[in-house]
């Protein structure tokens, strides 16, 4: 139901719109001139405003224009009516601000038309309000407190992530999340789907290395009683139960050739059969994916479909490993910091310099996972409350940095230096010679992906992001 107000100074329209409106189960007033329409419109909160064009006083274009600058009209749908119509009457009208135009006399039907058109405009722009709002108080957060869903980071490339989270939060495309494990992928999955439309139904997700195809199937798509040995009830899988929400397929890199293209027809027809079923179940499921593996390589060696990539790739998040962003290793020692000093009751005073020092140098293969686990053993440990680093696990305090060691990681997946090559070719490919996008899918930042190519002697026709 919308609130409307109409202003027309013929008593007998007047009286046949507002219960026309009224008709439809909107709620409505009525004005007998612009200027009580005028005051009526600052008393009151209206979705539409229906005006006669020729008025005394304030005339429908006047009072359209007044409604246009007035600071609570951002959702407001203004409609004008005339009986002369004409393209010169259209222009005017549009240029005043109003949204819509009907001749009189109306066809009762054309303005339940239009009234529908109009709830479904209003509602569309308070939604996108919110959500620009939302966001908007999201981006302050997460410069106020270095911190966004759960991610703690405030160096650039981080900030790119937040942004790009949030894009993808907005949207109900399916997206690739790729990085080294312990990057946080699972994190950014429930971000998503908790920044998103669906927040209210379910997340869930799977280990898709870790299940047989066999079970993964039953699993994911369910089953019927009789199916199969042991099957002795019906079960319902995991896309079916996600219905109207978020399911989240980890690893997917792990899943069989054969099992990738079951995959593709559910992407594609939006619909499951459950194991011993001939029925089709139709399910509305946003999917996000997530990988450790280059699945550009896979596909290459044909050991991942290219269907199901460009699939399930359509908006790729590549997360940064630890040692891409070490500016933020002391922010996240003194979030686990807290949260072990809760956890376990043990208040710590302080961390010693050279305790930091050992964890900033330290180059993270386990990435923020393994950090927090290294500031878990020391809480284990540890009697007093300062944190040195004595108190660290053997292979962090006996870190040193070689003095030939490279200030930057090297691609996770690389067995030779030909590999590493490829991969970076691959990636430069894939996005058309985008640094930017190049840098993002294989988890680091444009200046490390530079220094590789220069390394590899990589010399190609970059395009750089706008």
């Amino acid at each position: 139901m919308m609130k409307i107000l109409i202003a027309d100074d013929d008593p007998i329209a007047r009286k046949i719109l507002k219960a026309e409106i009224e008709r439809a189960g909107h709620e409505c007033l009525a004005a007998e001139d612009g200027t009580e329409a005028w005051d009526l419109f600052r008393e009151h909160e209206f979705e539409v405003v229906i005006s006669d064009w020729m008025m005394p006083g304030i005339d429908g274009i006047e009072l359209c224009q007044r409604v246009r600058h007035h600071p609570k009209a951002a959702y407001t749908y203004f409609i004008l009516l005339t009986v002369t119509g004409g393209k010169s009457n259209l222009v005017r009208g549009i240029e005043a601000g109003a949204d819509d135009y009907m001749t009189k006399p109306f066809d009762p039907e054309e303005l339940q038309a239009r009234l529908i058109v109009a709830q479904r405009i209003t509602s569309l722009h308070r939604r996108s309000a919110q959500a620009a709002e939302r966001i908007g108080f999201l981006e302050e957060q997460t410069r106020v407190r270095n911190a966004f869903s759960g991610f703690i980071g405030k160096t650039p490339i981080m900030q790119e992530i937040y942004r790009r989270l949030r894009l993808a939060a907005q949207s109900e495309v399916t997206v690739l999340l790729s990085g080294q494990s312990g990057t946080g992928k699972e994190m950014a999955a429930k971000a998503i789907h908790a920044l998103s439309p669906r927040k209210n139904r379910s997340f869930l997700g799977v280990n898709c290395g870790a299940i047989p195809d066999t079970l993964l199937e039953s699993e994911l798509f369910g089953h019927v009683k009789g199916a199969f040995t042991g099957a002795d009830r019906d079960k319902t899988g995991l896309f079916e139960a996600a219905d109207g929400g978020t399911l989240l397929l980890d690893e997917i890199g792990e899943v069989s050739t054969q099992f990738q293209l079951k995959l593709l027809r559910v992407l594609q027809e939006k619909e499951i059969r459950r194991v011993g079923e001939d029925r089709a179940r139709k399910v509305d499921v946003r999917i996000v994916a997530a990988t450790n593996q280059d699945l550009t390589r896979m596909v290459a060696a044909g050991t991942f479909r290219q269907d199901l990539y460009y699939r399930i790739r359509i908006f790729e998040i590549g997360l940064p490993p630890l040692a891409e962003r070490r500016e933020d290793v002391p922010l996240l020692v003194e979030h686990f910091v807290e949260e072990m000093s809760r956890s376990t009751h043990k208040p710590l005073r302080e961390v010693s310099k050279d305790a930091l020092q050992k964890l900033m140098d330290y180059p993270w293969p386990g990435n923020v996972r393994e950090l927090r686990n290294s500031i878990e053993h020391a809480f284990v440990v540890l009697s007093g409350d300062v944190l040195h680093a004595e108190h660290l696990p053997s292979e962090v305090r006996t870190y040193t940095p070689s003095a030939g060691s490279p200030a930057h990681p090297r691609p996770e997946s690389a067995a030779s230096p030909e590999a590493e090559r490829e991969r970076i070719e691959a990636a430069l490919r894939r996005h058309g010679g985008n640094r930017s996008a190049a840098a993002r899918s294989l988890g680091v930042s444009r200046v490390t992906l530079w220094k590789w190519m220069r390394a590899h002697g990589i010399e190609v026709a970059t395009r750089e992001a706008s």
